[in-house]
């Protein structure tokens, strides 16, 4: 029996992910809209396992999420600091698309994830974490992976490292 916040029992069980206590304090995120502080402009600068970086491009790149909904969950970020989509070059959007794409085949090659989540958040209203930097989530998904762990034991699993994660996905990416 574990005692809650005020001291009474309850019955249920705690995984301790401290690690995610950077994210809810927003470390890490931007401080305003200048490129100096984002995280996505840091990225590039260091090397592809420091940042977890999976593929380079030639105006995009994708990255594993450091705080992913699920193994495998990355993001395809231009290299370019802008905020909105419609900002985006023909060639940056054009290259952010073939990144999507094959992203999702990568992964699927490699954990045969039955489906796909896709998309940006674009600005703080609709959600966005880190709404300086556009980024565009590809988060796979399988049958059951919203079991009960994270609906009613408010807790996800995740049964790989992300440096691990990192290099399946990289070099499965070079085909």
């Amino acid at each position: 029996m574990v005692q809650d916040g005020i001291g009474r029992p309850d019955d249920l069980d705690r995984l301790w992910t401290p690690h995610r206590m950077a994210y809810i304090r927003g470390e890490n995120k931007p401080s305003d809209e200048t490129s100096g502080e984002c995280p996505f402009c840091r990225v590039p600068s260091l090397p592809d396992e420091e940042g977890l970086v999976v593929h380079r491009g030639e105006t995009s790149y994708a990255v594993l999420n450091l705080y992913p909904y699920a193994p495998g969950h990355l993001m395809v970020c231009p290299y370019r600091h802008i905020a909105d989509y419609t900002e985006t070059t023909d060639d940056e959007a054009a290259e952010i698309a073939a990144l999507t794409k094959r992203a999702m085949a990568v992964i699927r090659s490699v954990s045969n994830a039955g489906g796909f989540n896709i998309g940006m958040n674009q600005g703080h209203i609709a959600g966005a974490g880190i709404a300086a930097h556009l980024h565009q989530h590809v988060v796979p998904r399988w049958p059951g992976d919203q079991n009960f762990m994270p609906i009613i034991g408010r807790t996800k699993t995740l049964p790989e490292l992300l440096s691990d994660t990192r290099d399946l996905l990289a070099k499965a990416w070079l085909g």
